[in-house]
C-alpha cells in the first residue's frame, strides 16, 4: 500500500484540476471561434470525440517528447537516443540527424542478451541463413521448424513443466490464451494490478471477473469464499471453473508475488493458478527459473505458467507451460497458435542459446555470473535510492524499481533533466497508473557496471533535488578513514 504525503496528494489534485479546467476553457473558446464553420465530415460521425481525446490533446501532447523516443543502437547498458525537436508546441516531433549516447535505465534487457553476445549472436545469424527471417506461416500450416520444437522442449525443461507452447507475441499470449481456458460460467479472480494483456484476455473470455486487493492473500481468500458461496449470478449454480491470475513480478510496482500463500489458498479452494512470469523468468532465482525457484514453490502446484521472451532472453514472443494435456488442447483450440504467424526462427534460436548460457551448457559460467550481477546491481541500486530519500517501490532482487513522482508537472521535468544529463529513463502516468501515482520506472540490467550505476545515482540524485521528489530525509553519510584521511561514504 502506497501512503501518499498529504501535501503531495493535495498539490497533485490541484495540478490536474487546473489542467482540466483550463483545457475545457480552451476547448470552449475554440468551439465559439469555429461556430458555423464546416467540419468537412460529409455526414460521417467523428471517429474521435473531443471528450474522448481530451486527455491526449491537453495533457499527453504537451509532454510526448518524453515518450516513444527512437533509438539507433542495441538496447545495451548504453545506447544512442535520436534527438527530436518540435515547431508546433510538441504536437509533432521531428527527428534530427544527431544522437545522444545515454545510459539505458528503461529497457527490459535484464540479463544483457539484447546486445551482441559471443554465444547467442553467431547462432542466431546462422539460423537466419538457414531458415530465413520468417516462416511466413502459422504453426499449423508451414510455420513449425525444428527450432520451434526444440524451443518448446527447452522452455518446458527450463521452467519445470511437462510441456510448453510458444507464440510470436508476448501480449497475445495472455490475451489469446485466457479466453481459450475459460468462458461463460467460469470465474476469473485477478489481482487488481495485473497487466492489461491479462485484463483484455479476461474480458474477452466471457467469464465472470472478480478482483482481489493487490498481492494480499487474505483478500483473495475472502473473494474466493464469497464467490464459491454465492455461485453464478442469478442461477447460483456452482462455477464451472475458477482461475486465479497473478504475476511473478508486477511490472509497474516491482513487487514479487506472494506466491506461496496464494498457491496454498488456491489448493484449499480447488482453484487453478495462472502465473504470468513476463518480468520474473530469467531475472530472479538462483538459476533464473523465476519466482517459483526464488520463493520455493513447486512448479507442480502452478497449473499454467506463462512468460515472455522479450525481457531476460533478448528476443520476442511468449510461452505457456503446463501439463501435456493442457498444451495438446491449446494446439487444437488457441487462435494465436492456429492463425498467428509463428515466432521468427532467429528469435527462437536466440532464446534457445540464452537458456543454454543460463544453464551453463555453453561451457562457461557466464550465465551464473549474469544472474549474480543482476541481483547485486538491483539490490545495490534500490538501497542507494532509498538512502537518498526517494520513495522506491518493489522488493529486493527485483530489477524493476519505480521512483514515485506523483505530481504531473514532475513527469516531464524528471525525464527531460535526466536525458539532458545523458541518462534515459521511462516515466509513467495516468492512465497507465492511477491518477495520483505517476512514477519513473527504472529497469536494471546485468550489463550495467558498478560505474554505470554510480553515475546514474549521481544524476538521479541531482535531478531529484532539482525536481523535488525526495520525499524522505536522506540517510547521513558514514565517515571512514582511508590513507590517513577521513572520507564520506
Amino acid at each position: 500500500m502506497i501512503t501518499i504525503p498529504y501535501l503531495t496528494a493535495l498539490s497533485t489534485y490541484l495540478s490536474y484540476t487546473l489542467l482540466f479546467a483550463f483545457g475545457q476553457l480552451r476547448d470552449l473558446f475554440r468551439k465559439i471561434i469555429d461556430w458555423g464553420k464546416s467540419n468537412n465530415l460529409q455526414g460521417y460521425a467523428p471517429i474521435c470525440l473531443d471528450s474522448e481525446d481530451f486527455y491526449t490533446r491537453r495533457l499527453y501532447l504537451r509532454i510526448q517528447d518524453c515518450f516513444g523516443r527512437p533509438i539507433s543502437s542495441a538496447p545495451d547498458a548504453w545506447f544512442d537516443v535520436v534527438e527530436r525537436f518540435s515547431n508546433d508546441r510538441n504536437k509533432t516531433l521531428i527527428r534530427m540527424d544527431k544522437v545522444k549516447h545515454c545510459l539505458n535505465l528503461g529497457s527490459y534487457n535484464y540479463l544483457g542478451f539484447a546486445a551482441a553476445d559471443e554465444y547467442c549472436t553467431p547462432r542466431s545469424i546462422e539460423s537466419l541463413k538457414k531458415f530465413s527471417a520468417s516462416t511466413c506461416s502459422p504453426r499449423v500450416d508451414g510455420g513449425t521448424t525444428v527450432l520451434h520444437s526444440e524451443l518448446e522442449e527447452c522452455v518446458a525443461k527450463f521452467v519445470g513443466k511437462p510441456d510448453a507452447l510458444v507464440f510470436g507475441m508476448g501480449y497475445a499470449t495472455n490475451s489469446a490464451i485466457i479466453p481459450v481456458l475459460i468462458g461463460k460460467g467460469g470465474l476469473i479472480i485477478s489481482d487488481s494490478l495485473n497487466h492489461s494483456s491479462i485484463v483484455n484476455g479476461a474480458r474477452g473470455s466471457g467469464a465472470t471477473i472478480s478482483i482481489f486487493q493487490h498481492n494480499i492473500p487474505s483478500d483473495l481468500e475472502r473473494v474466493l469464499r464469497e464467490q464459491i458461496a454465492e455461485g453464478q449470478a442469478r442461477t447460483h449454480r456452482p462455477w464451472k471453473k475458477i482461475i486465479v491470475v497473478v504475476e511473478g513480478i508486477y511490472s509497474m510496482e516491482g513487487e514479487l508475488c506472494n506466491l506461496p500463500e496464494i498457491v496454498a489458498i488456491c489448493k484449499k479452494y480447488k482453484a487453478y493458478v495462472y502465473l504470468d512470469e513476463a518480468h520474473s523468468i530469467g531475472a530472479v532465482g538462483k538459476t533464473g527459473r523465476g519466482v517459483c525457484e526464488l520463493l520455493g514453490v513447486d512448479t507442480a502446484d502452478v497449473d499454467i505458467m506463462m512468460g515472455t521472451f522479450t525481457k531476460s532472453f533478448g528476443s520476442c514472443g511468449g510461452y505457456i507451460a503446463g501439463s501435456k494435456e493442457l498444451i495438446q488442447y491449446l494446439k487444437y483450440a488457441c487462435p494465436a497458435h492456429l492463425y498467428g504467424t509463428s515466432i521468427s526462427p532467429p528469435a527462437a534460436q536466440q532464446i534457445i542459446s540464452a537458456i543454454q548460457v543460463l544453464l551453463g551448457e555453453d561451457g562457461s559460467s557466464r550465465g551464473a555470473q549474469k544472474l549474480a550481477r543482476i541481483r547485486e546491481n538491483s539490490n545495490f541500486f534500490r538501497s542507494e535510492l532509498k538512502k537518498m530519500g526517494f520513495e522506491v517501490l518493489g522488493d529486493n532482487d527485483s530489477p524493476v524499481m519505480p521512483i514515485m513522482l506523483y505530481n504531473p508537472s514532475k513527469i516531464p521535468a524528471f525525464s527531460r533533466e535526466c536525458l539532458r544529463k545523458n541518462v534515459a529513463v521511462v516515466v509513467v502516468g495516468f492512465p497507465a497508473t492511477p491518477l495520483l501515482l505517476a512514477r519513473a520506472r527504472i529497469c536494471i540490467s546485468a550489463s550495467h557496471s558498478r560505474e554505470d550505476l554510480v553515475k546514474a545515482l549521481e544524476v538521479i540524485s541531482e535531478v531529484g533535488d532539482l525536481v523535488g521528489i525526495k520525499y524522505f530525509p536522506a540517510e547521513p553519510k558514514k565517515v571512514h578513514q582511508e590513507d590517513g584521511m577521513l572520507k564520506l561514504d
